[in-house]
């Protein structure tokens, strides 16, 4: 093999039968991304290949074990200062695809693990895509409030057809190699060992590139776009207000309006792409990006960095009994523990039901799973446990008892975590002989959803023993929140004011589904009320309870009221809405003349008043993990940036 040319970042190695391999190994960082230094140095490769002596081919590839190309530098995007600059971004960009695609010899992009936004934009400008098959595929920019903008608007329908396109753009969606390959957007999916082979047999082979068959060719017809587009449109109505989430119906226009007219699409992307670059919505997402990426840290500031591999979960309900299915998930041993089998019987079916789906099916990863979560009745896996997570019923007596029991059988060095969600540690462990080893792990339901974890400490709580707890929570792809003990901690503590507001306006007359859909139109993911029915009403009455006890709140008597009636939602089949077999029968909307504003505010003042003060009292360290926690925590509005900024933007 001959060097070429020395650069920074990428490394151009011709062989002995003239294939060009283009390796990245973006200087200075753990992962690759298209920023412009590494576009700088393609843009001087690429002409030096269509100035010189043609190569037999063209092979992308990446020097990093963690994967191929994560896509464009999000932190260039926060640089960006107008719109004439963020159209430049993007046309640089989509040049160098352009001229990826011109070269007159084979290009092939050799893709492993991630291959995301405009790394998988890099692989669709190539004539070949090769993927080692765990590889996982996506282009995710709508979920920073952008789309595709190096040209996959373009060449993604021409790929693989209007429908699945649509679909992989709008949902941003991963997609694993194998699925991948049926669907079209790579042409090989092979195990590791072959990749190099797969990719130098097809560039010397030179086989015809993929062609659309013609039925999914059909779709991006002229004649069929715009019924095509009204379907579309309509699902993506469900999901996605426009107001708010401006991109997929971006996405959706840019294809249906100038898709015969590929210069003048790529021409209206990058107009697109630098609009939205420059929206409210996307700079708050891209915060939302960075808040994710703050609390994934966190995880890591474990001076004892050694994975754990085996859990034990006490208490097989629905939260310790999905606890236990996504630990398991994970590739963790996990021993479940429960005074009730007919409990853990349960538990494992639902785990079995999530493996399925989380594991596409694959038989081998199935059954791999199913072994590792182990039913124990009587409490074997506590000695050999790296971790207990305790996840009985919100009690103190009840907890303090159990600690009591498994205490001295646990291992020295094995962590002590509760899923209690409102319960001070302070209370918690004054029975405990060494109180500073026990950390709150508070998930949120459902768990194989809810990406937070609150990691819960008290002034004496061993700071070494928290920091493993947070690198636990990173380890089962979780993000980890530090939190202060308090009345609540600080989602809980957030989210109540709010619910019950919501039923102190329904106490006034007004309609649940109306409460619902202000919440809703404000953009929560689901209403108030809606909330409170599936997470129970006995629930929420415990948990409102109990931070009304502590911090002088008033419970609505309405709510205690329809507790004390049996009404507690979705599992009784009744509450502020009625279940059958577990789905909302949702009345009709009807004609109300409620001040919309005024309730709306009356409903999301009651979670930025409370965020105030969690963050005078220290709850958390900063205005960032606060928003990041409610946001990852409730859902709330992702496109408003969370409480605090909200607040912010909004009285600026």
């Amino acid at each position: 093999m001959t060097q070429n040319k020395t650069y920074l970042h990428w490394n151009p190695i011709t062989d002995s039968q003239g294939i060009m391999w283009l390796h990245l190994d973006q200087a200075e960082s753990s992962t690759n991304v298209l920023c412009v230094p590494v576009l700088e140095e393609l843009e001087d490769i690429l002409s030096g290949i269509e100035t010189g002596s043609l190569p037999t081919g063209v092979i992308f590839l990446s020097d990093k074990k963690n994967g191929f190309i994560a896509g464009a530098d999000i932190k260039e995007f926060t640089r960006i200062e107008d719109h004439q600059q963020a159209m430049a971004h993007v046309q640089r960009g989509q040049r160098m695809m352009d001229r990826v695609e011109a070269l007159k010899c084979p290009t092939l992009a050799l893709i492993h693990g991630f291959c995301m936004g405009g790394g998988y934009e890099l692989a669709l400008a190539c004539r070949y895509r090769i993927a080692e098959e765990t590889s996982k595929i996506s282009l995710p920019e709508v979920q920073l409030g952008i789309h595709p903008g190096f040209g996959g608007t373009v060449r993604l329908p021409k790929l693989i057809g209007a429908p699945m396109a649509m679909d992989v753009m709008l949902t941003g969606k991963t997609i694993v190699a194998k699925k991948a390959r049926k669907m079209g957007m790579i042409d090989y999916s092979v195990p590791q060992r072959q990749l190099l082979t797969a990719a130098k047999k097809v560039i010397m082979d030179k086989p015809p590139a993929r062609k659309l068959k013609k039925l999914l060719a059909l779709s991006n017809h002229s004649l069929v776009r715009p019924t095509l587009k009204k379907l579309i449109l309509r699902n993506v109505a469900k999901k996605a207000n426009k107001e708010h989430y401006p991109a997929p119906y971006a996405i959706i226009d840019l294809w249906a309006n100038y898709y015969d007219m590929p210069e003048k699409m790529l021409e209206e992307e990058a107009r697109s792409e630098a609009s939205l670059v420059m929206g409210k919505t996307a700079q708050n997402l891209i915060r939302v990006f960075f808040l994710r990426e703050q609390l994934k840290a966190e995880g890591k500031k474990s001076t004892t960095i050694k994975k754990l591999q085996h859990v034990h979960v006490i208490g097989a309900g629905v939260m310790g009994g999905d606890i236990a299915a996504w630990c398991a998930l994970r590739g963790l041993q996990v021993t479940l523990q429960d005074r009730h089998p007919e409990s853990i019987a349960k538990a494992i079916g639902r785990a079995h039901k999530l493996f399925t789906r989380k594991l596409y099916g694959d038989r081998l990863a199935i059954t791999a799973a199913m072994d590792r979560l182990i039913p124990d009745i009587g409490g074997l896996g506590i000695p050999k446990a790296d971790i207990i997570i305790e996840a009985i019923i919100e009690n103190i007596d009840a907890k303090q008892g159990l600690y009591k029991e498994i205490e001295p059988k646990m291992r020295a060095d094995a962590l002590l975590t509760t899923n209690t969600s409102s319960i001070p540690l302070e209370k918690l462990g004054a029975t405990l002989a060494n109180p500073a080893r026990l950390v709150g792990l508070h998930f949120f339901n459902p768990v194989a959803q809810m990406p937070l974890i609150e990691i819960v400490t008290a002034d004496n709580t061993d700071k070494e023993i928290a920091a493993r707890t947070a690198a636990f929570a990173g380890q089962i792809d979780r993000l980890p929140l530090p939190v202060k003990s308090g009345p609540g901690f600080l989602v809980n503590r957030i989210l109540m004011p709010y619910m019950l507001e919501a039923v102190r306006i329904h106490e006034e007359g007004i309609p649940a589904v109306v409460i619902d859909k202000l919440a809703q139109d404000f953009g929560m993911p689901m209403g108030p009320l809606t909330l409170a029915d599936t997470v129970g009403l006995d629930i929420c009455l415990s948990v409102a309870q109990n931070l009304a006890n502590e911090l002088d709140a008033e419970v609505p008597e309405s709510l205690k009221k329809m507790v004390e009636d049996g009404k507690l939602g979705v599992k009784s089949g009744n509450g502020f809405y009625k279940y059958k077999a577990g789905k909302k029968v949702t009345p009709k909307m009807p004609a109300s003349t409620v001040d919309v504003k005024q309730l709306t505010d009356r409903l999301i003042n009651q979670m930025v008043n409370e965020s105030t003060t969690c963050l005078r009292e220290n709850v958390v360290e900063n205005s960032d993990l606060l928003d990041a926690g409610i946001i990852f925590g409730t859902g709330f509005a992702p496109f408003r940036g969370g409480p605090l900024h909200y607040a912010e933007q909004k009285g600026s």
